[in-house]
């Protein structure tokens, strides 16, 4: 199995991303509180959400090319994290619903510059025979950052209750942090750029009428079945858990696929990060349908705990795929791809989720899931794995 022995890039990535999402979820659960006592409506509270996601996407594509063209993956992944961490503590002063609308905009606009040309980044300084491993401790790190950040906002608000406020200014410090580990760790890298006489859209083309282009339909399909994890602790709660149990659950999910990330990245390169893809898609479908017919507790528990398993095998593994299949001069435009299929599948997902819920029943909505899933892993057999 391979060593965990990283690139110093890599674990710097893995920090400055665990301080980053510390900051970023210290914040975002209270945001809907704060927004409701500057009087915003859930419908306006929706609007930036859907607006801030949107606009992440749509810049993943953009930042990617932009990468490759000009070869500044690395001043592209500072200045999101930057913007980013120079935005939030404004939050502390924002007076009005659309105050906050501009600087979470802001905040994703900083995640959409950065994700794909760090992605692009990891691949380029890490062996090829682990890039999986590589990808997974980054997602360990990133996921025990997300863990770690509401923890520590309900702890400063036991000390000062509802001063949301004091926990936005506080929340700038982990993220101004990981700037610091940023410029001191990640060295300035030279990445082989696209060719300035070609089309500038001339690498995105050629991406997707390969292998690429396949797995990309793969993973939308996939997506497409892949909606909001909030559904599983509707589903939690119908099966008749304690309110008090939910977030408990939730925390075990998020401890689950942090500890289970890096070892599963570690499986993928040794058993070909293919094979293990499809595991994880398959155990998908197999958790789905069983949320579509659990009755009992131990049964759901057991389910999140496949659920967990599913994160490992997957998170890590598919930005892999994305370095196998996309030659180094295009890659951040393949990231950029990647991301934006991702992101932009899963408003569709939970929308028609919810419906079938809503009008055809749980077992309908979760055996859809189930099946697009099964769907997915099918075609990216045929397409893509037995090319």
């Amino acid at each position: 199995m391979a060593r965990l022995r990283l690139p110093k890039p890599v674990v710097a990535f893995g920090s400055v991303s665990l301080l980053n999402d510390l900051s970023s979820e210290m914040i975002y659960p209270l945001l809907p509180l704060f927004l409701k006592g500057l009087g915003a409506s859930v419908a306006f509270i929706g609007v930036i959400e859907g607006i801030a996601e949107t606009a992440a996407s749509l810049l993943k594509l953009f930042s990617g090319w932009l990468a490759d063209r000009f070869g500044r993956h690395r001043a592209l992944a500072f200045a999101g994290y930057a913007l980013a961490g120079f935005t939030r503590p404004m939050l502390a002063f924002a007076s009005a619903p659309w105050q906050v609308l501009v600087l979470r905009f802001a905040d994703r606009f900083g995640k959409g510059i950065r994700t794909a040309p760090r992605d692009a980044l990891i691949a380029h300084v890490s062996e090829r025979g682990a890039w999986a491993t590589a990808f997974g401790f980054h997602r360990m790190m990133d996921n025990l950052g997300a863990s770690l950040g509401p923890l520590l906002a309900s702890a400063i608000l036991l000390f000062a209750p509802e001063n949301y406020r004091l926990v936005f200014l506080l929340a700038s410090v982990p993220a101004l942090i990981s700037l610091w580990v940023f410029h001191t760790g990640v060295p300035r890298i030279e990445i082989p750029i696209q060719s300035q006489r070609q089309h500038p859209l001339a690498g995105a083309r050629a991406l997707l009428r390969g292998r690429f282009g396949w797995f990309l339909l793969c993973v939308l399909f996939f997506t497409l079945g892949n909606s909001s994890d909030a559904f599983l602790l509707l589903r939690a709660e119908q099966a008749g858990m304690p309110d008090a149990w939910v977030p408990l659950l939730w925390a075990g999910l998020n401890t689950g696929r942090t500890l289970l990330a890096t070892p599963c990245g570690m499986l993928a390169d040794l058993l070909g990060r293919e094979r293990v893809l499809l595991m994880g898609w398959l155990l998908y479908a197999g958790v789905y349908a069983g949320f579509a017919f659990a009755g009992s507790l131990w049964q759901i528990v057991a389910l999140f705990g496949g659920y967990a398993c599913y994160y490992g095998l997957v998170e890590g593994t598919e930005r892999a795929l994305v370095a196998d299949f996309a030659p180094e001069s295009v890659r951040g435009q393949a990231y950029g791809l990647f991301h934006f299929v991702v992101g932009a599948g899963m408003l569709p997902a939970s929308v028609l989720f919810g419906a079938l819920w809503e009008w055809a029943g749980v077992e309908v909505a979760f055996l859809t899931g189930a099946g697009l899933a099964l769907m997915a892993s099918a075609l990216f057999w045929l397409s893509v794995r037995r090319a």
